[in-house]
């Protein structure tokens, strides 16, 4: 091999991380998150039914989906292992709105991050347009992530513009 040829690689993994983690199923608790149906959602009713006469406790999920409001349901055996999502939550100042819906954000080390719409929630969406648009307030914009989605769930305002 010759020092001036040129490899190319196409990265389609993320170091190998991880989108979910195991817990066992009975230490879940209301209010936490969870994967049913390959979806996070967070934890909104937990029941645990007792052991039958050669079985196992079982643990009943109910859950709303993070990202799309979804109402989900599963039931796992309560010593075995459910799937919990990576959930982060980062604040960014937005700098701008696009007519395509697309949202500009300023992270945390000065770069600019462009590839997150309003969200479809229209309260939280009006609220961004109003403040931003007709107001002119600086804002900060939580981002919620989990399993390789991003999505707007929340907003504070900084002040008006100088």
């Amino acid at each position: 091999m010759s020092d001036s040829e040129e490899h190319h690689f196409e990265s389609k993994a993320d170091a190998g991380a991880s989108k979910t983690y195991p817990q066992q199923a009975g230490t879940i608790r209301k209010n936490g998150y969870i994967v049913i149906k390959n979806r996070p959602c967070k934890v909104v009713e937990v029941s645990t039914s007792k052991t039958g006469k050669h079985g196992h406790a079982k643990c009943h999920f109910v859950g709303i989906d993070i990202f799309n409001g979804k109402k989900l349901e599963d039931i796992v055996p309560s010593s075995h292992n459910c799937d919990v999502p990576h959930v982060d939550r980062t604040d960014y100042q937005l700098i701008d709105i696009s007519e395509d819906g697309f949202v500009s954000l300023l992270t945390e080390s000065g770069n600019t991050k462009d590839d997150l719409r309003l969200p479809t929630d229209d309260t939280l969406n009006n609220q961004i347009k109003n403040a931003f648009g007709e107001e002119g307030k600086d804002m900060i914009l939580t981002v919620m992530s989990a399993m390789g989605e991003e999505q707007i769930c929340a907003v504070k305002e900084i002040g008006a513009k100088n």
